[in-house]
């Protein structure tokens, strides 16, 4: 059965559970058919467009059928180790399982110690004999890694000439018939192969215990051994391999013979970064009237102590005299209202709104405990996988954000103003935070984060303004049980029993007792509302 031209065939389940979620927006409908089953079966009430049921609890998806090696090429000091770390968090916060094999970490386990350059000279026979017994050694790594359930795996290293990647393409494509993707990093500007040398490699494990002016004449020698045999990816000589090329952290990009939408993926991410200095700061609206209320979603105005948030950080904005800052918020007014006195250029992203908490939306924590126990039980279990009825999940968040990071990535100054859950998504990615910790990062009213990327990571300062606000901060519960139905199937599903015992502390944090946030204020910037 037909039923949208983004949708070829679908089966009608029973939909009369009421668990909904937007698929796509209406405008893409045929006209209603009474007669249609899927109309039949929506609620009346819903203004949902495609309905499919979805479990309150579930495992990430899995994007990859056939896992992937990117392995990467070019000389010492190119940028490779910040692009295989870049793009390992990615993928992970994506939810492609990745991970990063170095093959210095290899090189250093099978030596003592290292000496000077002259291990790498390429008529060092025997140090050329352990520097592929390394690379061999890492590559069966990475086939066992894959083989037991990781994704994607990013080999990173120099394979700078044809016969190491031959070598990676028998070992990888034709003895383990996994997909082989290559990334070289070609860099002639001098500026930047000196700062990556003085940031990055001086510091290395390495030349721990040289001073740096030797270190790095040291290096320097490393760099030209390579260069005595280097052999840049060529598609004529290697027409077999699929591969991009970055010149210079991306003044061009050359893509060759990409496979699937992972690859394609990554050449697209790939092309969005870059290595300008700059700054990303991160700040929540100001407490809304909704927030003293416990409420969960809506589109409430600032309270009063909201407004004061919102002068005082306009005020702090604008004397930084921050060059080129552009202000993003969400569509919801209390992060326009928060962002107005800013005086640099606005822009709406509706990506940025607010987890949707769908039937929800507009209940306090008790009101859902006490209408919805089995939900509130569920995403006590799971909260990255929970979906609210009829509204998202933070998997279904981070899906949503991954254009506003391709942004962020090309972006310079930004300062973004948005809300809880959007801002836990966010900073998983730039600190590296996997699925468990995202729900329960904290990001309390009332503060700038600021964002600073460096060599491979993100530094973070928080700022926070002595203005009063309420604690929207709920801790990771401890000890919730999984229970098993009748049909043998893990479930969130509780009884009510357990239930009334399960969430009494809870239940008194959101009627006023303790860190209340039933308008109750506090000045500690920890959280207790679903967001």
């Amino acid at each position: 059965m037909a039923v949208c031209s983004s949708v070829v065939k679908t089966v009608v389940p029973d939909y009369s559970n009421g668990d909904c979620v937007k698929l796509c927006s209406e405008h893409y409908w045929p006209p209603k058919d009474e007669n249609n089953q899927v109309y039949r079966h929506l609620p009346p009430t819903t203004d949902t467009v495609l309905t499919k049921p979805f479990p309150i609890r579930g495992e990430r998806l899995n994007y990859v059928n056939t896992p992937h090696v990117i392995a990467m090429v070019g000389l010492p000091a190119r940028g490779k180790t910040y692009i295989s770390k870049k793009l390992s968090r990615y993928l992970n916060w994506i939810g492609i399982n990745t991970k990063v094999f170095n093959l210095g970490e290899y090189r250093r386990h099978a030596t003592t110690a290292y000496k000077c350059h002259e291990f790498f000279r390429p008529d060092n026979v025997e140090a050329m004999a352990i520097r592929t017994q390394c690379a061999i050694d890492a590559l069966d790594d990475v086939c066992t890694w894959l083989d037991n359930g990781g994704e994607v795996a990013v080999f990173d290293a120099t394979n700078s000439t044809i016969e190491r990647r031959q070598l990676i393409l028998e070992i990888v494509v034709k003895k383990r018939g996994f997909k082989l993707f290559f990334v070289e990093s070609v860099c002639d500007d001098p500026k930047i192969i000196e700062q990556n040398i003085m940031e990055v490699k001086i510091n290395s494990p390495d030349y721990q215990s040289m001073g740096a002016d030797v270190a790095l004449r040291d290096f320097l020698q490393r760099i030209e051994h390579y260069q005595e045999r280097y052999e840049p990816l060529d598609e004529v000589t290697e027409s077999e391999l699929s591969f991009m090329k970055i010149f210079n952290t991306g003044e061009k990009v050359l893509v060759r013979k990409h496979e699937g939408h992972i690859q394609a993926r990554i050449v697209y991410y790939l092309m969005n970064i870059h290595i300008i200095p700059r700054t990303i700061y991160l700040t929540r609206h100001g407490e809304s009237e909704w927030n003293k209320e416990g409420k969960i979603g809506g589109d409430s105005q600032l309270s009063p102590n909201g407004v004061k948030y919102a002068i005082a950080l306009a005020n702090y904005i604008n004397e930084q005299n921050i060059k080129n800052l552009r202000v993003w918020t969400s569509w919801h007014y209390r992060t326009i209202q928060t962002a107005s006195g800013v005086q640099a250029p606005q822009e709406r992203w509706k990506s940025l709104n607010e987890i949707d908490a769908g039937v929800c939306d507009g209940k306090t924590y008790a009101m859902i405990k006490r209408e919805y126990p089995e939900q509130f039980a569920a995403r006590d279990k799971d909260k990255f996988a929970y979906r609210y009825p009829r509204g998202e999940s933070y998997e279904d968040l981070v899906a949503r954000l991954e254009p506003v990071i391709m942004e962020l990535e090309r972006q310079g100054n930004v300062l973004v103003v948005s809300h809880q859950a959007v801002f836990r998504c966010l900073l998983a990615y730039f600190l590296d935070k996997n699925s468990e910790e995202l729900p329960y990062l904290e990001v309390p009213l009332h503060s700038l984060i600021k964002l600073t990327p460096v060599a491979y990571g993100c530094k973070m300062e928080q700022i926070n303004f002595p203005i009063e606000a309420v604690n929207t901060h709920r801790p990771k519960p401890q000890d919730v049980p999984t229970v098993i139905d009748n049909t043998g199937t893990r479930s969130t599903n509780t009884e009510p029993g357990f239930l009334e015992d399960r969430f009494r502390d809870d239940v008194k944090d959101d009627i006023g007792a303790g860190d209340s946030t039933n308008g109750k204020k506090t000045n500690n910037g920890d959280a207790t509302l679903p967001t």
